[in-house]
Parts: structure tokens; C-alpha cells; sequence
């Protein structure tokens, strides 16, 4: 049976999640790093020199604040009007276009393409990919690329999986997320119109702690 999503639910969750981040969080400058580990990854490079960006999920807005610098053309989209109030405070002012929106319904609503499509721990994983793979590669430009990371699956445990939101007391708000081997990422990509895909699990700095699951893809070129 699909995940059955429930949208104000989720928008509950991470308006939550959203007013429990700290000020100085947000007020710390630009950063793009795709793992949970500060100094260890890959940066923005892994996009590679994209004129025009959408993150999708964009938290806080550390990342696209960073493509901005290099004179990228930003947009995020969050669920979160909390999280989005504050990302529009501060990236406002360098040009970032911040939209709040489910993204299947952002991206179902908008003609606008990109050469870059990214998420940092943020919708990839929280969305059906059935649905949301293709309409990425439906909104990136020919060559364009999609990059994403989360972490990687438990094994033995693949598909939506529910989570609560911090602990197992109180109203009870939960979202989805979805986990996959990276062998099966790369099928569901090449699925939805991406013309290459690859998936590698990053180890972590420190031997045994949990690794990050790296993905990028590119549509065809003209």
C-alpha cells in the first residue's frame, strides 16, 4: 500500500522542526556540504557551473545562499512557511527566490527549468520518487543534472518508511521517507528520464558511524 501522506500534517512537522532551529543557525553564512560531518565531502562543485539552481527542501537556506555568491541563479521551495519567513529574511537581499509549496505541486505548477536540481538531506527524501523523479527531469534542462543526499539505507529496510517527529511522545506528527539501494536509485532514475545515474554510499570520517548515500544524475543533452 502507498505511503498515505498527509500534507498539513507534514507541514505541521516541519514547522516544528523549523521554529526548534536556533537563530544563529541560520545567521552562520553560506555552507554547501552534502554529508552530516562538517569538512568531509564533496561542495557545490558536484553540481558542476550551473547558471540557474532549485533545491528542493532547502532548509535553511545555507546552500543556496552559497550558489548566490558564485552568481547562481537560486530558487528553493520548502513545506515550512516558518523555515521559509526566515530563509526570505536573510537570502532575500542576494537575490534568492524562496517559494513555499508541496514540491510535486510546485513543480506541477511551474514552466520554469533548471540546470541544477539538488537536496541536502531535504525532499528527495520525503517524496514518493515515482512521482517526483520525473517531474525533475521534466524541469532540468538537456544535460541538466539532479544531486541529492540522505542517508543511506538500513539494510533490509527499502521503500517509505514512517518517522515521527523527535521521540515517540506527544501529538503525533510523522511524514515518510524513502530509502533505497543505491543500485535500485539508479534504476528508478534511468526510469524517469534521466540518460546517466550514479549512487555510492560516502563512509563517514570516523569507521562505523553512518555514511551518506550520494546520488547525481543527468538528463540527455540536446
Amino acid at each position: 500500500m502507498p505511503a498515505q501522506h498527509d500534507i498539513e500534517s507534514e507541514r505541521e512537522l516541519w514547522d516544528t522542526y523549523a521554529a526548534g532551529i536556533k537563530d544563529d543557525v541560520f545567521d552562520a553564512g553560506p555552507v554547501f556540504r552534502w554529508t552530516q560531518y562538517a569538512d568531509h565531502g564533496p561542495g557545490p562543485e558536484l553540481l558542476g557551473s550551473p547558471a540557474s539552481a532549485l533545491e528542493i527542501g532547502c532548509g535553511t537556506g545555507r546552500a543556496l545562499a552559497t550558489l548566490a555568491e558564485r552568481g547562481v541563479k537560486t530558487t528553493g521551495v520548502d513545506l515550512s512557511p516558518i523555515m521559509v519567513e526566515k530563509v526570505t529574511e536573510r537570502c532575500g537581499p542576494s537575490g534568492v527566490q524562496i517559494h513555499c509549496a508541496e514540491v510535486l505541486d510546485y513543480l506541477r505548477s511551474t514552466d520554469e527549468t533548471w540546470d541544477a536540481v539538488y537536496s541536502v538531506f531535504g525532499a528527495v527524501w520525503f517524496t514518493d520518487p515515482l512521482k517526483l523523479l520525473p517531474l525533475i527531469a521534466s524541469h532540468l534542462n538537456p544535460g541538466g543534472i539532479l544531486a541529492f543526499s540522505q542517508p543511506p539505507a538500513i539494510p533490509g529496510a527499502y521503500g517509505p518508511q514512517g518517522m515521527y517527529k523527535g521521540g515517540f511522545a506527544g501529538r503525533a506528527l510523522y511524514t515518510y521517507r524513502y530509502s533505497y539501494t543505491p543500485r535500485r536509485w539508479v534504476g528508478l532514475l534511468l526510469r524517469s528520464g534521466f540518460e546517466s545515474a550514479d549512487a555510492a554510499v560516502l563512509d563517514a570520517p570516523t569507521e562505523g558511524h553512518i555514511g551518506t548515500l550520494i546520488v547525481t544524475a543527468r538528463t540527455p543533452r540536446a
